[in-house]
């Protein structure tokens, strides 16, 4: 029984280095390989180059389907490109495996101890996470000496034998086992590598081990269908035709298994190197071989996954991709978009305000207060969003991100819900009773208005561009706004005082807007505070000038 969990746990340190250098890789490297994807992809050579070589980086080409998908979703790049470059990615992983099938073992003490010595200070650093990468290569490269060490001993005992036995009579059994540990594991390669070890152990009879590495394979392509499962019609494309590719190889190769091993086995000899090489010489052969049947490939799955129709409602497309969080930068970016989106819908509400005010129109006021469902929709999907991300795979600057984005929302959410009680009381004070402001103070309702319809678009302006000059414009412009609403207070008063009657009907309403909108202008402003803040061109209570001149843009 010990020896049972001890190999039980070298295969969980396997999987979970495995782990460390892909969610490493990402954070350090994933922007970059995002640029150089979407770069590669001018024809479908390219593609697969460019597939080989992000994947033989991020040894994981379940991470690049997902990134590819992602780009396939947002309109980036065609489904057949993105098919090519899966054909490369299935490459890349075979020769991270036939690197790793070499014995390394002497290099793991090293490259955890260089790695504990580089995370432990900056954990949140780029060396820090360069640290986190080299412990999650020291551990695979320990762990498959653990497995092999744990293997020896376990094949003494006459049951695993003849367990062993009854797996190498059925190789759909072996396809179907050899899948089914991928997707437990996450991690073809990291099966693939345990394979070639259990095999070089004798822990695995070689024909059951390439049975195993077909459904291993098979099992990389099941993972991306899985994870993608939820995302946008386009994004699930790119798994499917992948799968299918998947699918076609391991109807090929499957019949010549027996071939491999009556032939090309005495040229190769040690068990570990025909597992890792069969491995490789499948996804070139898929990779080159079926190529050139990635539009036939790509119609199929868009026949099989069309888009849907796009109707009257107005539908979009939802930015908040899930298969994006496994990149947290390109995770942040869509959050960030869908937060404009919030911000756009915030601006109807606020544009058709004054249209209600002008021409009393209460079906108006009531489809503007319906849209304040969909701003707090989006606010509650944003925030749902953000969990998601490790704030612990944020660089510094994507960790001030993280929280800009959250502000962001929370501001245009309060913002929604203040016109929307806004919207209440021009219906029950104004529209109902047959009421109209007096023509100087419908003037200074629409001044007002209008400066926060600019200062709203100049908000915006600075979430997505963190201008220092315009952050410092838009908190200049909070003061001009609190200035004239007490200044419109004031004319309003005077006019109660001259008895006129228009504004003695509307005076609460009066005072009231103009006090809301200043409101909303307070929110809107907010979002130039994380800026300046960063610029360090804030003072406790006031506007530092110098810093402001030493960090205008």
């Amino acid at each position: 029984m010990t020896h049972l969990l001890n190999l039980l746990a070298a295969i969980a340190l396997l999987v979970w280095g495995t782990h460390l250098v892909r969610t490493g890789i990402l954070r350090v490297f994933g922007a970059n390989l995002r640029h150089i994807l979407a770069r590669s992809v001018g024809n479908r050579f390219t593609a697969a180059l460019s597939g080989i070589g992000v994947t033989a980086l991020v040894q994981s080409s379940t991470a690049t389907a997902l990134i590819t998908s992602s780009f396939v979703g947002q309109g980036l790049i065609s489904l057949p490109a993105a098919l090519a470059v899966m054909r490369g990615a299935d490459i890349g992983t075979a020769l991270i495996a036939v690197v790793f099938s070499f014995d390394l073992s002497w290099l793991s003490p090293l490259l955890i101890f260089i790695g504990v010595v580089l995370f432990i200070p900056r954990q949140a650093s780029t060396m820090g996470r360069i640290g986190r990468i080299l412990i999650g290569l020291g551990l695979m490269l320990l762990a498959l000496r653990l497995v092999t060490a744990s293997t020896e001993v376990l094949m003494q005992a006459p049951a695993v034998k003849a367990l062993l036995a009854s797996v190498g009579s059925d190789l759909l059994l072996e396809i179907t086992l050899g899948a089914v540990l991928a997707v437990i594991s996450y991690s073809s390669l990291a099966v693939v590598l345990l394979i070639a070890t259990l095999a070089a152990s004798g822990g695995v009879p070689l024909e059951v081990a390439l049975g195993l590495v077909l459904g291993a394979n098979l099992g990389s392509g099941l993972l991306a269908v899985l994870t993608t499962a939820r995302s946008s019609i386009e994004a699930r494309q790119v798994p499917l035709g992948t799968l299918a590719f998947k699918i076609l190889g391991v109807m090929v190769a499957a019949p010549f298994l027996g071939w491999w091993l009556l032939n090309v086995r005495p040229l190769i000899g040690e068990s570990a190197s025909v597992v890792v090489i069969f491995h490789l010489m499948f996804n070139v052969m898929v990779g080159v071989a079926f190529i050139g049947l990635t539009n036939p490939v790509a119609r199929w799955t868009q026949k099989l996954l069309p888009k849907p129709e796009k109707n009257a409602s107005g539908e979009r497309p939802n930015h908040l991709d899930p298969s994006a969080l496994s990149t947290p930068s390109l995770a942040i970016s869509n959050a960030a978009r869908e937060a404009l989106h919030q911000a756009d819908v915030v601006e109807s509400m606020l544009l058709g305000v004054l249209e209600v005010i002008r021409k009393n129109d209460l079906k108006l006021a009531e489809d503007l207060r319906k849209m304040d469902d969909s701003v707090d929709a989006l606010y509650s999907s944003i925030k749902y969003y953000l969990t998601k991300i490790s704030r612990e795979a944020l660089a510094e600057e994507e960790s001030r991100r993280w929280t800009d984005i959250i502000s962001f929302t929370i501001n245009m959410e309060q913002i929604g819900d203040i016109i929307e009680r806004v919207l209440i009381d021009i219906e029950d004070k104004k529209i109902k009773p047959g009421r109209n402001f007096s023509e100087a103070g419908m003037a200074e309702i629409c001044e007002l208005h209008a400066r926060l319809i600019d200062n709203l678009r100049l908000s915006m302006s600075v979430f997505l561009n963190g201008s220092v000059r315009d952050a410092q414009k838009l908190l200049e412009e909070k003061a001009r706004f609190r200035d004239l609403e007490r200044a419109y207070a004031t004319t309003h008063l005077g006019r109660l005082s001259e008895n006129t009657v228009q504004s003695i009907e509307t005076s609460s309403l009066h005072i009231d807007l103009i006090s809301d909108l200043k409101r909303i202008n307070s929110h809107i402003c907010s979002i130039a505070y994380p800026i300046l803040d960063s610029a360090g061109a804030l003072a406790p209570n006031r506007l530092r000038q110098p810093a402001l001149a030493d960090n205008n843009l």
